[in-house]
């Protein structure tokens, strides 16, 4: 992307030979021109130990490949933006047309750059985004609870006899919001994203929106080719893709509000949206050249409504409850913030993706971070926040000046 500025001018030369082909005079016509320098924002130490941590959980546990970006949430700058697996450069650089050609047919693609251009449902970790959008939107305040039984019930009018029944991952009796983003519960967001009996909810119309302020469903704007700008479940998405014959239900709207259905967004999405919880509130364009100035657009949801979010994930990391999702990133000398989520993949659900995202310091946030683990068997245990652990512990050992 920036071979213009790396790249210089070409010079030419004039040379005159002999009838037997000797060099009798050369004569520069044009000189050639040096290239610029181009300082890019990324600490390639940082970049290589989050890559190789990361990867080497991944191949443990039994997923397929990966995602993750560290991004500063005053300036934009990424300090680290992970994909895996690789191909070889070397290869394609040296024109070896095996090489290319395996990695071009390898089915755990490769050459897909994961962070900006992978598209993977992000599950509870958009549910900060519409807990700040139930605020602003004067639906609850953020001690308003909401009873977890473990099941949303609803009606069927067609068959009485068989309801919906909308699951919590886990009974967590009365919730407040900053518990409900602590202990992810899904009951809390589908009553304030859909809503449920005298609660009433933000509404799909409404999801939509705060995740598009949000900066999902569109391109970051990074100077990278290939990004995928993602998907927000909507009911014109629906009948696109599944025709009329197949209406948008509650369900869908309870689903999109716990980053399910047809949900899709790129791992640098999410560090960016993350990142505006962070700052209070300022979307901003990712780059990766350094000295470019910080642009940005407002999320339009006041900074003391995403306090109360932050609140709610840093209690993530340091519940005593046995439901508290990212307790695994109580790390001393690290003081995170974070949510994770997990998708359920696969025609029967067999296979997941593992997410985890947040900030530090909690208090007076400076980098905000997400990564993604694809396609691992269903259920299984230790995913993307475990994974973390050793990179954090590196990072306080050996760079504390990224700490504060």
């Amino acid at each position: 992307m920036f071979d213009d500025a790396l790249g210089g001018g070409n010079g030419s030369e004039m040379i005159e030979t002999d009838a037997e082909g000797r060099v009798s005079r050369r004569n520069i016509v044009v000189l050639p021109q040096k290239g610029e320098d181009v300082r890019l924002t990324v600490d390639a130490e940082v970049q290589s130990k989050l890559h190789t941590t990361l990867s080497a959980h991944a191949e443990r546990q039994g997923f397929q490949g990966g995602a993750a970006v560290i991004v500063d949430v005053r300036t934009g700058e990424l300090l680290a933006l992970v994909s895996f697996p690789e191909y070889d450069n070397a290869a394609f650089a040296e024109g070896d047309a095996r090489a290319t050609a395996k990695a071009g047919a390898d089915p755990l693609s490769p050459l897909l750059n994961r962070a900006t251009s992978g598209l993977y449902a992000p599950g509870s970790i958009v549910k900060p985004i519409f807990a700040a959008a139930a605020l602003n939107e004067g639906l609850v305040t953020p001690d308003t609870q909401v009873l977890s039984t473990g099941a949303i019930t609803i009606p069927n009018p067609y068959d009485p006899a068989h309801p919906s029944v909308f699951r919590d991952w886990t009974v967590h009796g009365w919730v407040d919001m900053r518990t409900a983003i602590a202990v992810s519960s899904d009951e809390y967001f589908y009553t304030i994203g859909g809503g449920f009996g005298r609660q009433k909810g933000l509404g799909i119309a409404k999801l939509d929106e705060y995740a598009r302020r949000f900066g999902l469903g569109a391109p970051t704007g990074i100077a990278l080719s290939g990004e995928e700008a993602g998907v927000i479940p909507t009911p014109e998405w629906k009948a696109e893709v599944f025709g009329p014959d197949d209406p948008w239900r509650i369900g869908n709207t309870y689903h999109t509000a716990i980053g399910q259905y047809g949900f899709q967004i790129t791992p640098l999405q999410a560090a960016l949206f993350i990142a505006a919880i962070a700052n209070g509130g300022s979307l901003l364009t990712p780059h990766i050249a350094a000295g470019e100035p910080a642009r940005f657009t407002s999320v339009g949801i006041p900074d003391a409504y995403l306090k109360v979010v932050r609140e709610g994930m840093r209690l993530a990391v340091t519940s005593d409850r046995k439901d508290a999702t990212a307790k695994s990133l109580n790390i001393a000398g690290i003081r995170l913030a974070a949510k994770t989520g997990t998708a359920q993949i696969g025609t029967r659900n067999q296979f997941m993706n593992s997410w985890s995202v947040g900030f530090w310091p909690a208090e007076n946030p400076r980098y905000a971070y997400a990564a993604v683990l694809e396609r691992a068997p269903a259920g299984t245990l230790s995913g993307a926040a475990p994974g973390l652990v050793p990179f954090f512990n590196w990072l306080i050992a050996n760079h504390p000046e990224y700490l504060e």
